[in-house]
């Protein structure tokens, strides 16, 4: 197997990866999201619960583009023509975009959860 073959085989496999990181953590929130809505009927710290969801759907979704990132970055390397770089580069921008919002909201998120467990244990204090 040539340089360029197995370059495009990492780089497959690599995007393989990161698809299935996104669908573990897809997979797995909607496990977490149903018993959490069941637990909603019984009003159990649904917001806290809600928003470590939202973590770690949040974590799964940043790790994964970063994989897809690396993989189209590999691809490039093997096909670099001026409009493959451009198609990079806007993939790469778009990517970017969404996993700087997903971690800024994911920041607001962290330190909301900090406040309702703050705010637990002065309740539970008293």
């Amino acid at each position: 197997m040539d340089l360029q073959g197995t370059l495009h085989s990492i780089s497959q496999g690599i995007a393989l990866i990161g698809v299935v990181i996104i669908a573990w953590g897809i997979a797995r929130a909607t496990i977490i999201i149903i018993l959490v809505e069941i637990r909603d009927l019984r009003r159990r710290h649904l917001p806290l619960s809600r928003l470590l969801l939202r973590q770690q759907l949040g974590s799964s979704l940043l790790l994964g583009l970063e994989f897809l990132i690396a993989a189209d970055v590999i691809r490039t390397v093997l096909q670099p023509t001026l409009q493959e770089i451009a198609v990079l580069g806007g993939i790469v921008a778009v990517r970017t975009v969404i996993g700087y919002v997903l971690h800024k909201e994911m920041k607001e998120d962290r330190q909301m959860l900090a406040e309702a467990r703050r705010s637990l244990e002065i309740s539970s204090d008293r």
